[in-house]
């Protein structure tokens, strides 16, 4: 080793060759040798929300619900995701909105609530997200609760909605209030691409509209769509037909719906503006579909409607089975609706029977007045652009293109399955419909095979009839048993919360009233 590590000059006439070498191999090192610098940290800055404007819009969009465990954001775990959270989700990791904030935070509404299984073709929400427009295009607004209109058939709905908005089922209301066309916007977020570019092929965004900022996907829809998808093996579509034009107009749908107590609902007036049974294709496929078209629906209403309807269709119910379970008032009873049949016996209370499959079952459409939305997609890449794979992989028609010849494979696939099964077995008799000049006597002791959709079925060996099976509790016994029971706490909230409104709006009254002489 050196002697020192920094001697003076003149010490180096008594080192030796290898001393010096060793010495300045050492300065070579301490030349050659840098600080290690350290990178700089990133530092995750929280995106500053309030640093961009906002604006209300809606989205359009379509979702298989067979992947999902409906539609409505659930505060307990489910066994699938639902809609909600999922389109939720993505758009929090595209900054449109706070994920922090919750889906009260962005003045989230949907148009239709779909149950586990039930898709939708056309789905709609609104909500305020972040937007590229400058103050001068937009004026910054925050987002606030959407105002119902009044409610003739229940006012607790409206305060019950806004206690509890995420933990009940709460029905579609009408409207058909006319809102101010928004502004026009110039260049915007590619709302469309974006989210679809990180939401599952499942669900795909189809279009959005500016919106004006009292927009509400769900108290601003004119009408809603129903399909319900069906094979017309044993059926009498003719039958189903004839019971399907008796729910056209306004009628009380109790006994065609699952009562919910915790909506605490009065009325169950709903109206028809469609039903109709028509085929899918007009080639003599054997696929239908019911088409239901009405302003407002109540919960389960549509399944319910299709499970009288496959017992229509069976020939095991007339159709006048549908008008007596609208024929729910004894102070206005139904007349006969038809020359041939006699006045339609009075229901009060729904007879117990199982409502149809949710899977063939597809939310259609949402209906808006044009001055309300106008919808469009992000702007086409300019011909001759590049498309990078990512646009291929986000485009809506490549990907339910993929999506529907995958599902015409596994459909082929099945089809040679049960050619193939043919060969060795025969299916069993078909006794459906009933009616029909060659319907076989059924030998007693046979269990026979009532359709539900969806390729499932009620079997049982003995057929009662609905207006004979046994009666549920009334609407009013309902309800009453879950205020003083179950929903006791939550009950007392609503009444609470009822009266803090009241004494409000009485204040104010007072204090805008002149003096008194």
């Amino acid at each position: 080793m050196p002697p020192a590590l920094s001697p003076p000059p003149e010490s180096y006439d008594s080192w030796s060759r290898d001393q010096l070498i060793s010495r300045l191999n050492h300065l070579d090192q301490l030349h050659t040798r840098r600080p290690q610098s350290q990178p700089p940290k990133h530092v995750n800055t929280p995106f500053n929300f309030a640093a961009h404007p906002k604006r209300k819009i809606a989205l359009k969009l379509c979702y298989h619900g067979s992947e999902y465990s409906g539609m409505e954001f659930q505060k307990l775990p489910t066994a699938l995701p639902t809609v909600e959270k999922v389109l939720f989700d993505a758009m929090a990791k595209t900054k449109l909105v706070d994920g922090e904030a919750g889906l009260e935070g962005c003045g989230w509404e949907r148009c239709g609530r779909t149950d586990k299984g039930v898709s939708a073709a056309q789905q709609v929400v609104s909500l305020w997200v972040r937007s590229a427009l400058t103050s001068s295009n937009v004026e910054p607004s925050e987002p606030k609760p959407t105002s119902a209109p009044q409610e003739t058939q229940d006012q607790t709905v409206s305060a019950m909605s806004e206690e509890f908005g995420m933990m009940g089922d709460w029905d579609e209301p009408p409207s058909n209030t006319v809102r101010k066309r928004p502004l026009e916007e110039p260049t915007e977020l590619r709302y469309v691409s974006s989210l679809n570019n990180v939401l599952p092929p499942s669900i795909r965004i189809l279009a959005w509209s500016p919106v004006a900022d009292d927009f509400s996907a769900r108290f601003n829809c004119r009408f809603r769509h129903y399909k319900y998808f069906f094979t017309s093996d044993g059926l009498d579509i003719a039958a189903m037909r004839d019971a399907a034009s008796r729910l056209v107009g306004e009628h009380d749908f109790r006994n065609l719906c699952k009562v919910d107590p915790g909506k605490q609902l009065t009325s169950f007036r709903r109206k028809i503006l469609q039903a109709t049974v028509n085929p899918v294709e007009n080639d003599g496929s054997k696929l239908y579909v019911f088409d239901l078209k009405g302003t407002a629906f109540l919960y389960n209403q549509v399944r319910h409607i299709m499970a009288v309807l496959f017992l229509v269709g069976t020939n095991l119910e007339h159709p006048s089975l549908v008008s007596a379970l609208l024929n729910t008032d004894p102070e206005n009873p139904y007349p006969p609706y038809a020359p041939n049949e006699l006045a339609p016996p009075v229901v009060t209370t729904k007879p117990s029977y199982q409502m149809a499959d949710g899977l063939p079952l597809v939310l259609w459409d949402c209906g808006y007045s044009d001055s309300d939305v106008r919808w469009h997609t992000d702007p086409e890449f300019p011909e001759g652009s590049p498309i990078s794979q990512r646009d291929l992989a986000s485009n809506i028609i490549n990907t339910l293109r993929d999506i529907h010849d995958r599902a015409l494979l596994r459909l082929t696939i099945d089809s040679h399955f049960l050619a193939a099964a043919a060969q060795y077995h025969q299916p069993p008799t078909q006794y459906f419909p009933l009616n029909r000049e060659d319907a076989p006597e059924i030998p007693k002791g046979t269990t026979l095979s009532v359709p539900l959709g969806g390729g499932t079925y009620r079997r049982g060996a003995r057929y009662e009839r609905v207006l004979e099976r046994t009666r549920l509790a009334s609407v009013e016994d309902v309800n009453e048993r879950w205020r003083t029971g179950k929903g006791a706490k939550r009950w007392a909230k609503v009444l609470e919360k009822r009266a803090a409104t009241a004494s409000d709006s009485g204040a104010e009254a007072e204090s805008a009233a002149p003096d008194a002489a």
